[in-house]
């Protein structure tokens, strides 16, 4: 049986408490993951009926050795070089999946930006700042969190650069 935080709250996951700890506006999506689906976050678009530009994924690379969180649109794709570039560094990887989960405490698919076990150097994709509100996991395959880009930026000491592509 995994043991509980102190602080997480019955329901809650880390995203949402540090939301709620740090006072910061959000909304709450749930939904019926479909283990079937071939793109986590583009069923989370089609199940909340939100355009995919606005919903975005939480990536974790390896940039010459140190872990970073890639925040891009689930529409698109990482662009590995333009990270690097983002913070300072000469080549970036996808990191591999099992160190992902066990250094954000999240699994595949319910990876959030919000409420890591360890704090990741983040970037979140430029075009976050075109839309009032965008949708980033809350912790859990089936769970969004709705609020503010300027907001996550806030939270999760984020550097805004164009690392997504088409």
């Amino acid at each position: 049986m995994a043991k509980k935080s102190k602080k997480q709250q019955p329901g809650g996951t880390p995203a949402t408490v540090a939301l709620t700890a740090a006072g910061t506006a959000y909304t709450v999506h749930a939904y019926d993951h479909d283990p079937s689906h071939p793109s986590y976050g583009e069923e989370a678009a089609e199940a909340m009926g939100v355009s995919p530009d606005r919903v975005f994924k939480t990536l974790v690379a390896d940039v010459d050795g140190t872990l970073t969180v890639a925040v891009v649109p689930v529409a698109g794709q990482l662009d590995l070089k333009a990270l690097a570039a983002a913070v300072g560094g000469k080549r970036a990887t996808m990191a591999d999946p099992t160190l992902a989960e066990r250094t954000t405490g999240y699994v595949r698919g319910g990876i959030s930006p919000l409420g890591q076990r360890k704090k990741l150097p983040t970037v979140l994709d430029a075009s976050a700042s075109a839309h009032p509100t965008i949708c980033v996991s809350a912790g859990r395959r089936g769970l969004e969190v709705e609020l503010a880009p300027e907001d996550l930026q806030k939270l999760t000491e984020a550097v805004l650069a164009p690392i997504g592509r088409a």
